[in-house]
């Protein structure tokens, strides 16, 4: 019919397929493209609404703790105690011992605690050697067994002071996976707030001479 209204054609339908190629194109350079510099700056409120996980908000540092204490006490759970019953001389299984808490070091609790941080690096200052390389595999064993002898020696102090106080007839404090995760993430901070400190006082110490 003549008076039958024409049908009006959408932008969409007046794109040909060399349109949409284009387009797509574009897209892929972009993403292929970008970089930090490029990129626009998004809110720390934006990225926290697709962030997964629990909805218990909790501070970078309880986070780190939590980590490193579970991580500890696993090791103690499945090598100390688990391995106690075949390993029975003390110094092997320390041994042995030592080296499981590096290796779950570098492999797991550092890994997570950077996969957690908000920013890249924002979680460095919980490890020893944050550095990713191959060397911090050997460092980290060889820390672990430094943290291992001070847990002994909080142990052996701590048995001889509760033996002094009951007269030598308490029992002895035996080693368990909770207290030995406190213990031992307590020495592991207690070192890295002396790196800490004492890396802050050489670079005062440097700024200060080239000031001069």
């Amino acid at each position: 019919m003549a008076d039958r209204k024409k049908r009006r054609v959408t932008p969409e339908e007046n794109r040909t397929t060399a349109d949409y190629y284009k387009l797509h194109t574009q897209a892929v350079s972009d993403l292929v493209n970008a970089d930090e510099s490029n990129s626009p700056v998004v809110s720390r409120e934006e990225l926290d609404k697709y962030r997964s996980g629990p909805k218990l908000r909790l501070s970078d540092w309880v986070k780190a703790i939590l980590i490193k204490m579970w991580f500890a006490g696993s090791v103690c759970f499945f090598i100390f105690w688990g391995l106690s019953a075949y390993i029975t001389a003390r110094l092997d299984l320390l041994f042995v011992f030592a080296v499981a808490l590096g290796v779950v070091t570098d492999i797991l609790t550092n890994n997570i605690l950077r996969y957690y941080a908000k920013t890249i690096g924002g979680n460095d200052r919980w490890m020893m050697f944050p550095q990713k390389r191959y060397i911090t595999f050997i460092f980290n064993i060889i820390y672990a067994g430094v943290l291992l002898m001070c847990v002994d020696m909080f142990y052996t102090l701590l048995n001889l002071t509760l033996s002094a106080a009951s007269g030598g007839s308490g029992h002895m404090l035996g080693v368990g996976p909770i207290l030995f995760g406190i213990v031992y993430t307590a020495f592991d901070l207690l070192f890295i707030t002396i790196k800490r400190t004492l890396g802050q006082i050489v670079r005062d110490a440097m700024k200060n001479a080239k000031g001069q």
